[in-house]
């Protein structure tokens, strides 16, 4: 499985399935970061509540074991969707909430007894060509009429982005310190025990058939609650009725054996930021407490029919490329070894808007969507659920996020041409960039034999 699984301080053997028929006051289907901290804050908030989470695989299976570790205060959801739905100071307040909520995690964190490895050390934007450059000013142009100040991003000259990570062709970067590295199976499976603690059931090998008002439907009977708490993200497709809500794409990592002091001297991350760079393609990375470096990035195909299958964790062609732009980006790898290499889907909305919601006259309640941006955004979801179920009247419930409801994704073909013509797309964007930045470097190379 994934390096985070591999360096878990669980051996993730298996709770007990479900016996048979029961009944709660909450169920939640999926035991990923969603439906966990929505268990955690229920459970937080009224012990007396019977919760029950029930798992196809073991808690942290999917996405919440295989992520590339950033609990950051990213939303996926385009701003100007927000202000439509609300206003520009809500939207800014969303966006509040996210950066709190990179605080909160570590505090609960701190609170449970969790060591996942937590790092607040923010995350470093390279600009490695001169249109990167561009894009990350006027990105930065752009967070300033928003209401974002310095203290939430800044600019970074050569220098200063350098001293943050040593990465090759440099120009500048943008720094925020909205963003904290995690050991996500860390944090996961530490989470499960801490809502066991709590009182909460987690029946894992216990795959949900369906999802109706009043119930979840299982092999082994039915699991009654008031309330039923969709949180399957990638996965969501399978139940019936949810094909087209959410799209499943694939991201996948590679990771570094250790690497020795004297290249993080040369490399740097001393603080363990997570990084990137202005590419139109996502790639991220960090630094890892025991001294790798792990990396993923998106360019995995999506499959035809929302299709997810083991076979489709492992692309040696995407493998190959990451290695290779890993060490394009930090030459002072030179001949380490890579380790582990793993993928899985997260979960995209077609409105590219995450969502959290309940719908009082079924019970049936939701979140997800979150394109990747799940770390932390699961826990402002399981927050918000929580007082949702609850009927508490919070800030939270209020957020433009709240009750929104994304339309179906195209049917086949459709949907598997248009997802595949975007992440095409963005890569034909990256390499005609590319191409451009190294004939501008090869002319820099060559003028001296040129003009004498």
């Amino acid at each position: 499985m994934s390096l985070w699984h591999d360096t878990a301080d669980d051996d993730f053997s298996p709770r007990s399935p479900l016996p048979g028929p029961a009944s709660y006051d909450v169920v939640v289907v999926g035991a990923g970061f969603t439906g966990l901290w929505t268990a955690y804050y229920l459970a937080r908030a009224d012990p007396s509540l019977r919760i029950a989470v029930l798992e196809a695989e073991v808690a942290g299976f999917g996405a919440s074991g295989r992520n590339g570790g950033w609990c950051s205060a990213l939303f996926p959801t385009p701003w100007r969707s927000l202000v439509a739905r609300s206003s520009p100071a809500e939207a800014l307040r969303l966006h509040r909430a996210m950066a709190a909520t990179v605080v909160e995690v570590g505090s609960v964190l701190d609170r449970e007894g969790i060591d996942a490895h937590y790092r607040r050390g923010g995350t470093v934007t390279l600009a490695r060509s001169k249109a990167q450059l561009a894009r990350l000013r006027e990105d930065l142009r752009v967070a300033r009429e928003r209401g974002f100040g310095e203290a939430d991003l800044r600019l970074l000259d050569q220098d200063e982005a350098v001293a943050h990570v040593a990465a090759g062709g440099v120009r500048g970067g943008l720094f925020t310190p909205h963003c904290a590295a995690v050991h996500p199976a860390r944090l996961v499976r530490g989470l499960a025990r801490a809502v066991e603690a709590r009182g909460v059931v987690i029946h894992e090998h216990t795959r949900v058939l369906a999802i109706r008002p009043g119930a979840a439907v299982t092999a082994a009977g039915e699991v009654a609650a008031d309330v039923v708490v969709r949180a399957t993200e990638g996965y969501t497709a399978a139940l019936p009725g949810a094909r087209r809500a959410i799209a499943p794409v694939y991201s996948l990592m590679v990771a570094t054996e250790p690497l020795p002091a004297s290249t993080w001297d040369e490399i740097g991350l001393t603080s363990r930021p997570t990084f990137t760079d202005g590419r139109h393609v996502v790639v991220y990375g960090q630094r890892t407490a025991d001294g790798r470096l792990a990396f993923g990035g998106r360019g995995a195909p999506y499959h035809y029919a929302s299709r997810v299958r083991p076979a489709q964790d492992r692309e040696p062609r995407v493998f190959g490329m990451l290695q290779e732009t890993l060490r394009e980006l930090l030459p002072q790898l030179g001949g380490a070894r890579f380790t582990h290499a793993w993928g899985g889907p997260l979960g995209i909305a077609r409105d590219w808007a995450a969502s959290v919601g309940l719908d009082r006259r079924t019970g049936l309640a939701w979140a997800g969507g979150y394109v990747g941006d799940g770390v932390g955004t699961s826990n402002l979801a399981g927050r918000t659920l929580a007082d949702l179920v609850l009927a508490r009247d919070t800030d939270l419930v209020s957020l433009p996020w709240v009750n929104h409801r994304s339309r179906a994704w195209e049917p086949e073909p459709l949907r598997w041409l248009g997802i595949n013509a975007g992440l095409r797309a963005m890569r034909l964007a990256d390499w005609e960039e590319g191409r451009t930045h190294r004939a501008s470097v090869v002319a820099r190379a060559m003028a001296p034999l040129i003009h004498g």
